[in-house]
This record gives structure tokens, sequence and C-alpha cells, in this order.
């Protein structure tokens, strides 16, 4: 596999803080939605609680930044819903290949 580049490393620590906080704002909306469910508080809250556990794993949510990494955590970007190919034109043109490479394997 292509090694990212300085360039398109530099560009991904940069982007993702922007790409969660979008992903949490709808996660958000989402949360709201289940707590305003008519059904009983408690369901409401363990629904919600048992939502936030999973999209705690995310990496809309956290991510720990690793250069080896970084292809494999655009995939999983791409398969929670955080990103569309429109939030790579920034990239290189190798980076954006490689991506679209790994989708077809991947997702």
């Amino acid at each position: 596999m292509t090694e990212v580049s300085k360039g398109d490393w530099k560009k991904f620590r940069e982007i993702v803080p922007e790409w969660q906080e979008r992903y949490m704002a709808k996660l958000n909306k989402e949360y709201i939605k289940i707590l305003s469910q008519d059904k009983n508080a408690s369901d409401n809250f363990w629904q919600l609680s048992d939502r936030i556990k999973k999209d705690q794993k995310s990496p809309g949510v956290i991510i720990e930044y690793h250069k080896q990494d970084v292809f494999f955590d655009v995939i999983r970007f791409f398969k929670d819903g955080v990103i569309t190919d429109e939030d790579l034109a920034d990239f290189s043109d190798d980076f954006r290949n490689t991506i679209k490479e790994l989708k077809k394997r991947f997702i």
C-alpha cells in the first residue's frame, strides 16, 4: 500500500477535528430524537446509553493518530458516514486514488 505523504498526513490531522465536530453535531440531533420519543424515560435513557457506547467507537468521535493507519481510518470515516468523497478534495491524487481502491474492497 502507498505510504501517506507528509502533506496528506498534515492535512488529515488538521481536518479530522472539523469532521468530528460535524459528525457529533449530527449525533446530537439523533440523540435528541431518542430522548424525545414517546416512551418511558428509562427506555429512552437506556437506548441512548447503548447508542453512545456504540458511537464512541467511531473515529468520528475519537481517534488516535497513527500515520500508518490513515488510509484505514479514512475508510472507517466513510463506513460510519462521517465523510463523503467531497471531503477529500484537498488531498493529493495519490491519496484519493488509494482511498478509492480501498473503498472498492472494504465498503
